[in-house]
This record gives structure tokens, C-alpha cells and sequence, in this order.
């Protein structure tokens, strides 16, 4: 079963000592503690114990600040990140090594230029960060199994979709099709700048439903942004589009399927997973 895992990224002997270290009582600890990996089936399950092996031999994982690494965090950053290539090339996570877990959010220095080429910089806290040809940094307060997280957020599989992003060259969206000839790159561009221009419009008139004595960034506003299939964040860009909408289309797709059915099946044919079985067609 481990046989496509030696080409690349750790030796058999390592990959094979890491799937024997896994405990079997951890991992259906861990499974039973994410609730979207509910869906999998037993061999499905299997699989991706043996992706989990292969994570956890090719990648250093490093605690900072203080974050301690036992085995069940490892093992649950591990499943998650191993989710979205559950059923493609491993070697899409290919070309960097470390993932960095912080206890908390933790402070990125941030350089934003603006329309009249006036530079601005500033700290930014975040909950992750995909670094291109670097690390994965993660919060771990974030990245754990949690109950009190808004629906479809998942830190750890918005971090790894960047990284599969980042595979085609600079994050935009598009990730590699190589390995997908029934996915044309007109298509994917034109169907997920559809997807996003309609996110834009549903933003643009919940952010104009809101009355005037509510402050748009306060909770206050949390129920006008609930009407949207997907985080706002969403609507920063293509490439967080690509990572909000996959994060959502793996921990809760319902809306995102309803709102979406197009963009919905073409991630659907691109990770070769159908978390809902809705076995949409594309358009050609």
C-alpha cells in the first residue's frame, strides 16, 4: 500500500518506521476529534494513514514560543494537511520541509503599497502562513480540533491549499493541472472567476443591507456576513478565494454546493473528493 510513497520525499525505511509508530488508539482518537473525516470510509481511512506516514517522515514539525509538540498535535496537523491530497501526488507538497506551530496567533511584518505609491507598513496577526518555497506557520490554538470555530474555517487546509497553489508559480488561484487533463486552465480561470466576481456582488450587497449604526467590522455585523456561502475573507483575492472555498469545501461544503454547484465541482474533480456525493458534471 506504501509502494507510491518511497519515490519521493522519505526513504521507505522511514515512511514504514512512521506508519508503525502511529498508535492505533490515537489515530481513531484523532479521526474522531475532526468530524468532517466522519465521511471517510474504512479504506479511505487507510489511505490516508499512509499519506499521514509519508507527512510525518518527509516534514520537520517545530513548536515556537513556547508550543510544546506531542504526538497528538502532530498527528492532528498531520490529517488535516493529508486531507486535501488524500487521493493526489504527495509530491505536490514537495520542494520545502518545516511547518512551524505557534501556541497562539502569532505577529507578520506586512508592506502594502497603496494607489498613490505610498508604502505602508504595519504588523499583522495571523492564525497561518504559507510561505512560497518555506514553511507552513500555524497557530495551534487555531489549527486544533474546536467546537467554538465559525463554520467551514480550517487553518490547517487553507495553509496546505496555498501551498498547492503555490505549485503553479505565484498564488492565484490556479493550482497545477499537470496531473488533470480533464481540467482545462481556461476552464478552471473562467469558472473561478465567475465564482469569485459572483462572491464579490453577494459581498457587495450584504455590506450595503447593513444599517448605518452598525460598525461592518464588529460582531455586530456577524449576521449580515452569514448569508455568504463563504468566509469574506474569501474576497481578498483568487488565491484566498481558492483557499477559503477549499477549506469550506472539506469541513462544511453544504453552502458552498447550494451557492456554487459549478465551483463546487470542479474543486470536487480537481481533489477527487465529493465530501457530499453530489456528483455534479462541468460544463465543457
Amino acid at each position: 500500500m506504501l509502494g507510491w510513497l518511497f519515490a519521493r520525499g522519505a526513504s521507505k525505511n522511514r515512511v514504514a518506521k512512521m506508519q508503525a509508530r502511529i498508535n492505533p488508539e490515537l489515530w481513531t482518537q484523532t479521526l474522531a476529534s475532526h468530524a468532517f473525516l466522519a465521511r471517510l470510509t474504512a479504506d479511505e481511512r487507510d489511505a490516508l494513514r499512509a499519506r499521514v506516514a509519508w507527512f510525518l517522515a518527509s516534514k520537520a514539525m517545530t513548536g515556537a514560543a513556547g508550543q510544546v509538540l506531542t504526538d497528538p498535535i502532530r498527528l492532528s496537523i498531520a490529517v488535516q494537511a493529508c486531507l486535501p491530497i488524500l487521493n493526489l501526488d504527495p509530491g505536490l507538497y514537495e520542494g520545502w520541509s518545516e511547518i512551524i506551530v505557534y501556541p497562539g496567533g502569532f505577529l507578520i511584518p506586512r508592506t502594502d503599497v497603496d494607489e498613490d505609491g505610498v508604502v505602508h507598513e504595519y504588523v499583522e496577526e495571523a492564525a497561518g502562513e504559507a510561505w512560497d518555497g518555506g514553511p507552513v506557520v500555524l497557530s495551534w490554538e487555531d489549527a486544533g480540533p474546536g467546537e467554538d470555530r465559525p463554520q467551514g474555517f480550517n487553518v490547517v487546509i487553507h495553509e496546505f491549499a496555498h501551498k498547492l497553489d503555490l505549485q503553479h508559480g505565484e498564488a492565484d488561484g490556479m493550482p497545477s493541472l499537470h496531473a488533470h487533463p480533464d481540467i482545462k486552465p481556461r476552464l478552471w480561470r473562467s469558472v473561478l472567476e465567475r465564482s469569485f466576481d459572483a462572491l464579490l456582488a453577494q459581498l457587495e450587497a450584504i455590506e450595503a443591507a447593513i444599517p448605518p449604526d452598525v460598525d461592518p467590522e464588529s460582531e455586530e455585523a456577524d449576521p449580515w456576513y452569514a448569508r455568504l456561502p463563504l468566509d469574506p475573507y474569501a474576497a481578498t483575492d483568487e488565491a484566498e478565494f481558492f483557499a477559503v472555498s477549499s477549506e469550506a469545501f472539506f469541513v462544511h461544503p453544504a453552502p458552498l454546493l447550494q451557492a456554487m454547484p459549478e465551483w463546487y465541482a470542479l474543486l470536487a474533480r480537481y481533489y477527487r473528493q465529493d465530501p457530499l456525493g453530489a456528483g455534479l458534471a462541468l460544463p465543457r
